[in-house]
């Protein structure tokens, strides 16, 4: 749907699309990151959020809040309540109006003060008895109003008064809007556009399982409680065990597609423009239809309406036709000639509003679709106008044609952003405009690879060349004049951008006022990179060296600097961690930098400072970067780094440098309170005063010797864990007795430095070791808090030896920064900064070691105990960036998971691992095998590839496009125009064997990771594979879009894929996600409330991130979908169901539609909706979406997967609750058996698991059975809990039962033998499961507890959760053990 907001461009303040009236008012969005990462805290350790905040967050976060008030953004400061107040401000109370169009009835709207003149319009535009006007006026008491004033700016209008729709005459404009509109109205039901990726519609499929609208209807709740009616079986392919993994079933057949035809045809016709003498009379442009009856109608768009005219094809008579129906709709017009158009074009509106506006409503950013169905090409007028005139992002409605992106994006930054309603504002505008230029960006650089767009140095060869398009300039991603010839040529040339793109999201986020970064959007498309910017005013008519006066234009040769970009970059410097640094220019002069000499510095005609080529903001990775004489740390050297890599700019990730400095932050807290404690212990004891000098001493010795005594402590395999109760010890020791012994104390904690992270409760052994560390580092931070300047200086002594310890860049207080410029190929420093460069070196050399031997087994640690949990390469991917792991790392670990002794717990781990690896080397060769294809060829090119990479027929032979097409000579000549000429049928000679070749030796020289496998069947043999992921892999990461329908991959005698199977290919887009801040702080401090068990003020304040994300975001986004699965939970466990239901549908709608149909999120999704579908009664739904989570999760990583237990324990309790015994058994036994692989066999997981089959068991009366089980279960529970606790004797009362009810069945066996037929049988009692029994094991496997409280346990368990907070930040508890019974941090479920 073509909203007409999207007309305004982002510069215009104010301009908030409107939510489909008022139903997607509480709409929601989100970016991946935000449900997961949040909840563990990024200390590099492991520690779970709570510790991590206790061990001094606090400094942090001060630092971080001094710095955005120096920036003169200070957030209104004062806690929570102006917070609130401001957000008051923003939701003023809504009133009524009445609106009165022509030939409808009047009717009462809800309005909000902020809204628009506009909004209104857009309401009417979408609403079924007014959705065909487009060309009106709305009027008070005869005044018209301003389409773009505020509500409440209008004098008079207040709650109750009437508007009235005025018909306004049409210009060539407003009569072209009209027919788009129409055309889209007659379209809405069509999925086309989702198919093929147009105007951000995408897919969803949940209405078709939900029956439409999920809700209390009564015709739906009798249909629920009447189990007789409900067909439970699911398709053979979803039971467990199956092999077969079909590929149609992923877009299941709409029934509201089959469109309904109101009209054949609706094109411009022939005799447009209207002849001058026409145009006096009003014409304004001609239409030519055909109606369903076959007639052909030729119109008139006047500036009074729409009227037929006597033309026809081939005879101009522009006259009105007599009777010439004029009206002053379109519709209007159609309904009174052709009943056919009538009657369907109600019909289809009908359908239209009954969708759920999250069905319709554009996303912010495009989704493609990897399958779709053969979709009929219709005529469409409006579509072939778009492709032909150059409508880049909607011009024609702009005033002054193409938008200059280029000064939007900066003027939505200068916009004021003093107060909430301000920032929420600008941060609109901000979206706004990124989202339309990442759409434009994508569209041009299509047209550049599809060879539409003329370069701008037309002469050069086609690598060189240089375009524009629409105000944006794009380049290709290849080494141009040799300018990345020492980084690695064009390997380094096509992950510059990416890198580049990186810092711009950087420097965005930190969002200091008066520095400027420029749009970018990078494309991979056809086997090309392209970068997308938006152009800096001036730069076209300067060479670029009279416009950098800061930065290097030659990687360092020469360098300038200037002292604005300095004083604006150094507020950067401390978020971004980048130090201020001095290098040597060509005459060795030397030179201040606060950023890497490539990052360059442009003022720009406008008066901006501008930066660009931010590829170097993060430093370099050491572990991929071998330099001559340069030692790593030993972790490093143990792994085999340094390694070789393709390119020389492989730099840290933003997340990891965090992590490091998380870390260290530690470190140095621990430091200076085991310090302060030595201190204390000498002052009490009176001692020798040596000690203290020696505790000086130790640990600023030289880093070289640290790095030693920590080689020998944890060269040995088992030293890992005595190396830190080692240090437990010692610091225990050294309260006692006061002299030498803690001077190990403090040596220990050096060890720790280079980032051997040892276990992952060093720190909380630490603190439970020593009553009195809490205490030391409340005084070590007011130490940090300070300057250094007033305390003493024994204190500040401390401070300066754990700053030196920790290697900080100052020597009063915590401060780590890295210099990005060291290592950097042609980078000269000056000698007076040599000691710095040294210190620089051994962070870089730390930080490398602290990837390798802390985040990697931080994250497999994370897997195994299932806090982390991918389905599939993207959530693998996102997985392993959270934790600052670069993809390059793949390799390295998969190798470590296949040490770790736990690995058959990993195996899902390890499987989606290696596919990724497997698919991303394919995707690498696929790259520049696609270079080679020329446009005619693709699909033959595609499908031969997919053929030689997945099909199991040995001799995939390319089918070359038929002969008599390609002309010689005239390809010959064309050959030039688009990029990567070459043979062109090169590409066909690819055989399987060479490929898979390819693959193995790719995924040697880049992940440095040994595949042994000839061909797919050997891989989909070894490793457990199914050819439809590996399909789905490919397809997603290179933008193929296969046809949906049954692929036979293993037949040997003919290929898989025809290239009629290649339906496009598409582009995949990497841009900037810019963030709602305010949205995302109340939706953070939401989540801390709930986890603290304050679940009324904890939703309320979720409420309020929605309200801010669908003001900032429109009402689609990743971020609203977990805030409204976040809303639904607590709705649920608060006891609103109708309410849960409302807000889980929207985020699987959400989720569908913003992240794809069959992403593990949306799996997730489904899951929950199935939850709350169940307690609301609606078994059959609940079943139905079940089973759609199966067959997602089937297609997406197999049935061997931790995930698919709770699935199918799920299923399998829905299904004993509808006493479908057999088939519950099924499921909770396939359930049983992967909780025991993955959970180990003695977890309450599997224990929990033995009790629901037992269940069954027993519902089927077969005692013998669940005796086993249960006894399994019941074994477990003593075992982990011991005889006392509530589990346990839960247990041993139902084996008691259980014993009971089998040798009453056996007696009364005996007795039908012994006496035959005449015995008296006592009845036995069977029980079938109520369904409040099930929905209890319901809610306990899928996390939620529910307490039974009256209002004063209430009270009660408020005052012990703020005592054990209190406790928890003395560090006196300890921490709950993993298997432990449910404390009440499991009791508050958070996803």
């Amino acid at each position: 749907m073509v909203s007409k907001t999207d007309d305004i461009p982002a510069s215009v303040p104010n301009c908030n699309p409107v939510d489909f009236a008022d139903e997607a008012g509480d709409g929601a969005q989100d970016s991946k990151e935000t449900s997961k990462t949040h909840l563990k805290d990024s200390c590099g350790c492991g520690h779970s959020a709570d510790t991590a905040m206790v061990n001094g967050d606090g400094a942090h976060e001060r630092t971080e809040e001094e710095d955005s008030k120096q920036d003169g953004n200070s957030e209104a400061d004062g806690g929570d309540e102006s917070n609130e107040q401001e957000v008051i401000v923003i939701q003023d109370t809504g009133f009524t109006v009445k609106i009165q169009a022509p030939g409808t009835e009047p009717f009462d709207l809800q309005v909000s003060p902020q809204e628009m003149v506009q909004e209104i319009h857009q309401v009417l535009m979408d609403r079924e008895d007014t959705c065909h006007r487009t060309c009106f006026s709305l009027q008070l008491d005869g005044n018209v109003l301003d389409n773009f004033a505020e509500l409440k700016s209008i004098e008079g209008l207040q709650e109750g008064s009437l508007l009235k729709v005025v018909e306004e005459p049409y210009t060539v404009r407003e009569a072209r809007i009209h027919v788009r509109h129409i055309r889209d109205l007659l379209k809405s039901l069509d999925p086309s556009d989702s198919y093929n990726g147009v105007d951000c519609n995408s897919l969803s499929f949940l209405s078709i399982f939900t029956d439409g609208d999920l809700g209390d209807s009564d015709k739906r709740k009798k249909k629920g409680n009447e189990l007789e009616q409900i067909d439970c079986t699911p398709p053979e392919h979803i039971l467990p065990g199956s092999k077969d993994r079909p590929l149609v079933p992923l877009q299941p057949p709409n029934k509201d597609w089959k469109p309904m035809q109101c009209l054949k045809v609706l094109t411009m016709s022939g005799w447009n423009p209207p002849p001058g003498n026409r145009k006096m009379h009003g014409d304004l442009m001609y239409l030519c239809m055909v109606t369903v009856e076959e007639r052909h109608i030729s119109v008139t768009a006047s500036t009074r309406g729409f009227y037929l005219n006597q033309s026809t094809t081939y005879t101009f008579n522009p006259k009105p036709a007599n009777p010439s129906f004029l009206s002053h709709s379109l519709v209007e017009l159609l309904s009174q000639i052709s009943p056919a158009f009538k009657k369907n074009f109600t019909a289809l509106q009908k359908k239209r509003v009954q969708r759920h506006p999250f069905e319709r409503i554009a996303t912010p950013f495009q989704v493609y679709s990897w399958t779709a169905p053969q979709v009929d090409h219709a005529m469409d007028c409006v579509r072939a106008e778009d492709a032909y005139t150059s409508r880049l992002g909607y011009e024609e409605h702009i005033p002054g044609q193409t938008r200059d992106w280029n000064e939007e994006l900066q003027t939505t930054r200068e916009l004021p952003r003093k107060n909430l309603p301000e920032r929420l504002l600008r941060e609109r505008a901000i979206f706004k405009v990124h989202s339309d230029f990442a759409a434009a960006a994508t569209r041009g650089a299509m047209a550049v690879i599809d060879g539409n767009v003329m370069a701008i140095n037309p002469g050069e060869e086609t690598r060189m060349q240089m375009f524009i398009w629409n105000n944006i300039f794009f380049s290709l991603g290849f080494d141009v004049r040799d300018h990345y010839r020492e980084l690695g040529g064009d390997a380094a040339a096509h992950v510059a951008p990416t890198n580049d793109l990186n810092g711009v999201q950087a420097y965005g986020a930190v969002d200091v006022e008066g520095l400027y970064t420029l749009g970018t959007v990078v494309v991979d498309y056809r086997g090309y990179r392209v970068t997308a910017q938006s152009i800096i005013p001036g730069i076209l008519e300067r060479e670029q060296e009279q416009s950098v006066i800061y930065g290097s234009i030659d990687f360092g040769k020469t360098v300038v600097s200037h002292s604005k970009y300095l004083e604006l970059l150094e507020k950067t410097s401390r978020p971004l961690k980048v130090q201020r640094h001095n290098v040597l220019n060509e005459k060795s002069e030397s030179v201040e930098l606060c950023s890497s000499v490539e990052c360059k510095g442009i003022i720009g005609n406008d008066g901006r400072h501008y930066i660009l080529d931010l590829l170097r903001t993060f430093p370099p990775d050491l572990n991929f970067l071998p330099v001559d004489g340069e030692e790593l740390s030993p972790e490093s050297r143990r792994q085999g780094f340094p390694r070789q890599h393709r390119h020389r700019l492989a730099c840290l990730r933003q997340e990891l440098i965090e992590a490091f400095v998380e870390h260290r932050y530690l470190l140095f807290m621990k430091m200076a309170a085991l310090q302060l404690m030595q201190q204390k212990a000498n002052k009490e004891a009176k001692a020798n005063i040596h000690a203290i000098t020696e505790t000086a001493e130790a640990p600023s010795e030289s880093s070289a010797d640290t790095t030693q005594t920590q080689t020998t402590a944890s060269d040995s395999p088992g030293a890992t864990e005595s190396n830190a109760s080692a240090a437990s010890q010692t610091a225990t020791a050294g309260e006692g007795n006061s002299s030498q012994p803690a001077t190990n104390g403090l040596v220990e904690p050096a060890a720790t430095l280079n980032g051997e992270c040892k276990s992952p409760l060093e720190g909380k052994e630490l603190e439970e070791s020593i009553p009195r560390l809490a205490q030391a580092k409340e005084l070590a931070e007011t130490l940090v808090a300070e300057d250094g300047s007033c305390i003493d200086p024994k204190s500040r002594e401390v401070v300066l030896n754990a700053c030196k310890a920790v290697g900080s860049i100052s020597n009063t207080s915590f401060d780590i920064r890295f210099n990005p410029d060291i290592f950097s190929p042609g980078v000269r420093f000056p000698d007076d900064s040599a000691d710095d460069i040294q210190k620089q070196k051994q962070l870089l050399k730390d930080a490398a070691a602290f990837l390798v031997s802390c985040q990697i087994p931080s994250l497999v640690k994370d897997c195994l105990d299932h806090s982390a949990l991918p389905m599939d390469g993207a959530t693998l991917t996102e997985a392993l960036r959270q934790r600052g792991i670069n993809i390059r790392y793949l390799g390295t670990v998969l190798e470590f998971v296949d040490k770790t002794p736990a690995k058959a717990q990993l195996e899902h781990f390890y499987r989606i691992g290696i596919s990724e690896l497997i698919t991303r080397c394919a995707k690498h060769i696929f790259k520049t095998y696609l270079q080679a294809v020329e446009l005619s060829a693709l699909s033959a090119a595609v499908s031969h590839f997919l053929n030689c990479f997945l099909s199991s027929f040995p001799d995939a032979v390319a089918h070359l496009p038929p002969d008599e097409l390609v002309s010689r000579r005239k390809s010959r000549k064309r050959r030039n125009r688009v990029p990567g000429g070459g043979d062109n049928t090169a590409w066909a000679s690819l055989t399987p064997n060479e490929l898979w070749k390819n693959i193995a030796s790719e995924a040697k020289s880049y992940y440095h990771f040994t595949i042994q496998c000839e061909s797919v069947d050997q891989v989909v043999e070894k490793y457990g594979f199914q050819k439809t992921t590996l399909l789905r892999e490919i397809s997603v990461k290179t933008g193929i879009q296969i046809l949906i329908k049954e692929y036979n991959f293993d037949s040997r005698h003919k290929p898989a894929f025809t290239e009629e199977d290649i339906l496009n290919i598409f582009p995949v887009v990497k841009h900037v996600n810019p963030k709602a801040s305010d949205a995302f702080h109340f939706f953070q401090s939401g989540q801390a409330k709930v986890q603290q068990g304050f679940l009324k003020e904890g939703c309320e304040l979720i409420n309020e991130a929605l309200n801010l994300f669908n003001n900032v975001y429109g009402a689609m986004h990743v971020e609203i979908c977990a805030c409204l699965r976040l809303l639904a939970r607590l709705n649920y466990i608060m006891g609103d169901h109708a309410e849960a239901l409302s807000n889980q549908q929207k985020a699987v709608l959400m989720s569908e539609r913003v992240l794809g149909i069959e992403h593990p999120n949306t799996i997730q999704e489904y899951m929950h909706l199935a939850l709350y579908c169940f307690a609301n009664g609606q078994l059959s739904t609940a079943l139905k979406l079940l089973y759609r989570a199966r067959y997602l999760m089937l297609l997406v990583s197999g049935e061997d997967h931790p995930e698919m237990a709770l699935l199918d324990s799920n299923i399998g309790l829905v299904l004993h609750g509808v006493m479908e015994y057999d088939l519950s058994l099924r499921f909770l036994e396939n359930a049983l058996t992967i909780n025991t692989k993955y959970h180990g066999p003695r977890s309450l997981k599997v224990a929990l698991s033995h009790h629901l089959v037992a269940r069954v068991y027993e519902s089927k009366a077969e005692f013998r059975s669940a005796l086993q089980h249960e006894k399994e279960g019941y074994t477990i529970y003593k075992n982990q809990m011991g005889e006392a606790h509530e589990k346990t004797k839960e247990s041993s009362e139902f084996l008691k039962y259980l014993t009971q009810q089998a040798v009453a069945l056996q007696r009364t066996m005996n007795e039908i033998y012994k006496n035959g037929s005449n015995a008296s049988i006592t009845p036995l009692k069977f029980t079938a499961p109520s369904m409040a029994s099930v929905l209890e094991q319901l809610n306990i496997i899928n996390g939620i507890i529910f307490i039974p409280l009256s209002q004063k346990d209430l009270e009660n368990l408020k005052a012990e959760v703020q005592r054990r907070q209190q406790l928890q930040e003395l560090g006196k508890i300890e921490e709950p053990t993993e298997d432990r019974p449910l404390e009440l941090e499991d009791k508050i479920p958070i996803d």
